[in-house]
């Protein structure tokens, strides 16, 4: 039994012809230029400048802050004289060690507790133990390990690096859906063939978030370091260049090496890790 009911009658609506002005039209120069992300970005740390440089003019005390003008002066100075770059040098290259080996051993650390049941539970148990263990705790026990050397620098950057990659990268395998998973099985993939061609493909944003994380936490590290441990095998770092000024009340200096921290730290997050998640997983559509 069907139930009739009123049928409404179909019409046709003739619409207006599409003018001139109601077509997209496009943004002006102006409002293009500001959707640019570096502009943004600029405008901000030139208001930070200038509120620097308001608030050491306001406080008229060189020894406690310096103006931002003074200091780009002695940045721009050590640079010429090739003390600066020499301290940052030293500092990319130890660094660049310790964070190659600690992304190394973490992503093998990741591969076996993925792989197998007793490799997760080494992966747990030691995140578990060393994790919250601050770095900078470690150096007494390097320098007794491994002397007044890179070395030591090295170990603590290690350490610094590998939890943090170790979890963030075994959380984005097991967020690997099922289909890829079955995929891979279906290809008969096993052990490393497997994570490389299936897991680590579709846990690259978890792997490039924990990449982010190591440099941050090897750069604070070493920087923290340097100032606690000073020289290393007789050249000094960027954290040294820090603590000799600060013994000379060169506060000016400080500020600029303070300043190479940071530009370094921008650098490497905007034009390493930025361009990999561009023609990686923004270019996939794994990200926004």
């Amino acid at each position: 039994m069907t139930q009739s009911g009123p049928v409404r009658a179909e019409y046709i609506r003739d619409l207006a012809p599409v003018t001139q002005d109601q077509r997209e039209t496009p943004l002006p120069a102006l409002a293009r230029l500001w959707q640019q992300d570096w502009l943004r970005k600029t405008i901000i740390l030139l208001l930070l400048a200038v509120i620097w440089e308001g608030a050491a003019r306001w406080q008229d005390n060189d020894l406690l802050l310096p103006g931002f003008i003074q200091t780009f002066k002695a940045f721009f100075e050590d640079i010429a004289s090739g003390d600066l770059p020499a301290k940052v040098s030293v500092s990319l290259s130890t660094l660049i060690k310790g964070y190659v080996i600690g992304a190394l051993l973490a992503l093998g650390l990741s591969s076996l507790a993925v792989s197998t049941r007793t490799g997760r539970d080494l992966l747990s148990t030691l995140t578990s133990m060393f994790n919250p263990l601050p770095p900078i705790a470690l150096l007494p026990l390097a320098l007794l390990w491994f002397g007044l050397g890179e070395n030591s620098l090295i170990f603590v950057l290690v350490h610094s690096v590998m939890w943090p990659l170790a979890l963030n990268t075994y959380s984005g395998f097991l967020s690997v859906s099922d289909t890829l998973r079955m995929t891979g099985r279906n290809y008969n993939l096993r052990g490393l063939g497997y994570v490389r061609q299936i897991l680590i493909p579709a846990a690259l944003p978890s792997i490039l978030s924990g990449l982010k994380i190591g440099w941050a936490f090897a750069w604070r590290t070493l920087i923290a370091a340097e100032l606690v441990f000073g020289a290393s095998s007789g050249n000094g770092g960027l954290g040294w260049y820090i603590f000799q000024n600060r013994n000379e009340l060169y506060t000016d200096r400080v500020f600029a090496g303070l300043i190479s921290v940071t530009l370094i730290g921008l650098l490497v997050e905007g034009l390493i890790f930025t361009t990999l998640e561009r023609l990686t997983v923004k270019r996939w559509g794994m990200q926004r």
